[in-house]
């Protein structure tokens, strides 16, 4: 069947919202130095596999270095309700469809970073897949807490990978991407 349309506006328009923690991390039972994220690598998959954009969040004053220092500091901000502030904030995502969250499992729910973007945005219309690497503790409890903050959101199907095995895991990445957002 022909539309006259270009495949491109047929093609439902995704963006990736993405917090991603490089330098030190917990991986397979210890602390390991990581010249790039696993979600990032995670989102880049994606975006290649969809033509997503991806769109980076980066605190205005980051998170410890530390491996243990940064755990402290995202469970201090957890219970806090804090709202970081970021470099750069999206305005408007009226332009998608489909919108991954995609960052670490940070004490069972997204860093409270990814939370100072997502409660500036209007999500009316739009459907929202959780995207979760992670070491063990899996989705925790993304999806309901992207249901609270994504108001008029449809919450998708979401995909939690073991972030020490992100590496290996672009075939599985891909199947899920290509179900879920094409």
């Amino acid at each position: 069947m022909r539309t006259g349309l270009p495949l491109v506006e047929l093609m439902k328009r995704t963006l990736i919202i993405c917090y991603s923690r490089r330098g030190w991390n917990y991986a397979n039972g210890s602390v390991v130095y990581l010249e790039r994220g696993n979600t990032e690598i995670a989102a880049e998959y994606i975006a290649r596999e969809t033509g997503a954009e991806i769109f980076g969040i980066e605190t205005v004053k980051p998170y410890s270095d530390d491996y243990t220092a940064c755990t402290e500091e995202a469970r201090a901000e957890l219970r806090a309700g804090a709202r970081p502030e970021l470099r750069n904030y999206l305005s408007d995502i009226s332009g998608y469809d489909n919108i991954v969250v995609a960052g670490p499992c940070w004490w069972g729910t997204y860093p409270c970073a990814v939370f100072s973007q997502l409660e500036r945005l209007d999500f009316a219309g739009r459907k929202v897949f959780p995207l979760m690497t992670h070491e063990g503790s899996g989705m925790g409890r993304a999806a309901k807490d992207l249901a609270a903050v994504c108001r008029g959101a449809v919450i998708a199907p979401g995909l939690a990978v073991t972030g020490s095995a992100v590496a290996n895991s672009r075939d599985m990445i891909a199947a899920w991407a290509r179900k879920n957002l094409a």
